[in-house]
């Protein structure tokens, strides 16, 4: 049934992650999916913000998340599942609907904190997502 499920992750709280990876596991085991692990290394957009970092940071922070998500996911991710690390750069709910839509993902599954009162039903990503996905969207609460 999902032949591709894009599993996005926030390495910053790999506490909160634990039941969306379980989720997207048991689902490509029970479909024989590959998963796609995808992070995101915001963007600064203004170059003036970029202009307080090092000339080389963003390339750093794209490699230190890179070695980051494949230790995520050699200390979660059975033997046996096919995957595929991605790191993204940019705005997060931008990057994940754009990684779905160009590899034809057939699910997401994603975690989403608690509401609070100002989140009202899910956090600013996840309803972003779920909101103009092309395919179907799972969200997992923490």
């Amino acid at each position: 049934m999902f032949k591709d499920i894009l599993l996005p992750v926030d390495l910053g709280n790999p506490e909160t992650q634990e039941k969306a990876v379980s989720t997207a596991i048991e689902m490509a085991k029970a479909f024989g999916s590959r998963l796609h692990v995808m992070t995101i290394v915001p963007d600064f957009g203004e170059s003036f913000v970029s202009s307080f970092f090092p000339v080389d940071y963003q390339e750093k922070a794209m490699e230190a998340a890179n070695q980051s998500l494949h230790a995520f996911v050699k200390e979660r991710v059975p033997d046996g599942i096919q995957v595929q690390h991605i790191v993204g750069h940019g705005t997060i709910y931008e990057e994940i609907l754009s990684f779905a839509k160009e590899h034809r993902i057939d699910m997401i599954v994603m975690a989403s904190h608690r509401p609070e009162l100002q989140d009202y039903l899910l956090g600013p990503n996840a309803a972003r997502v779920v909101r103009h996905a092309d395919c179907s969207v799972t969200v997992v609460r923490e």
